[in-house]
């Protein structure tokens, strides 16, 4: 295998971090939505969106952080995307820009036939 075509173990779990970076990536702009209708709009609901809505971006942020780490391993991600993720998750829009470099990696071994 050449430097730009790592091999990938475990696809299935590639896809599922993809998936859990689209999910986290929605729940902050759901966040952020309930955010504006508490402090812009002034909603008497605002306050539980809030907490309802950060409590479930709270979780998914974790499961996310854990997804990178188990996936630096088991994938294997390279140490730099691991970086890239753990900063993208702490960032608005980051997960969807982290998951363009996971889903290359995904379409570069979809064509390959196991050794």
């Amino acid at each position: 295998m050449s430097e730009s075509s790592p091999a990938v173990r475990d696809p299935q779990f590639l896809k599922w971090l993809i998936i859990m970076g689209l999910i986290e990536g929605t729940s902050t702009l759901v966040l952020v939505w309930a955010v504006l209708m508490k402090r812009v709009f002034i909603q008497p609901w605002g306050g539980t969106a809030v907490s309802i809505t950060g409590s479930i971006h709270g979780l998914l942020f974790v499961l996310l952080v854990a997804m990178l780490f188990v996936g630096w391993k088991r994938i294997p991600i390279s140490g730099g995307l691991l970086i890239a993720g753990l900063v993208g998750a702490v960032i608005p829009f980051g997960p969807f820009l982290v998951d363009i470099p996971l889903y290359r990696l995904l379409k570069g071994t979809s064509g390959r036939s196991s050794d």
